[in-house]
């Protein structure tokens, strides 16, 4: 089933928070999780951890990543 419509020309930009990236073991696609704080982020790591391959990307604001993997670059 194809999209209909025009697309985007703009990236989507990732909402302030901190983020974390979860891959099934043997998988190449990964989700992006986002939590308000860093207990939250602590938390999900922990749980999924148990079934998943879990990385900590880094925190957003203002469209920068402060700190982990990516840190000093642009979001978009």
């Amino acid at each position: 089933m194809k999209r209909k419509g025009r697309p985007a020309t703009k990236q989507a930009e990732l909402k302030e928070g901190f983020y974390i990236e979860l891959r099934t073991k043997g998988s190449n696609s990964p989700v992006k999780i986002r939590r308000e704080n860093m207990a939250e982020v602590d938390l999900a790591m922990e749980q999924y951890g148990r079934s998943k391959i879990v990385t900590y990307l880094g925190q957003v604001k203002d469209g920068k990543w402060l700190d982990g993997k990516n840190k000093g670059k642009k979001t978009a």
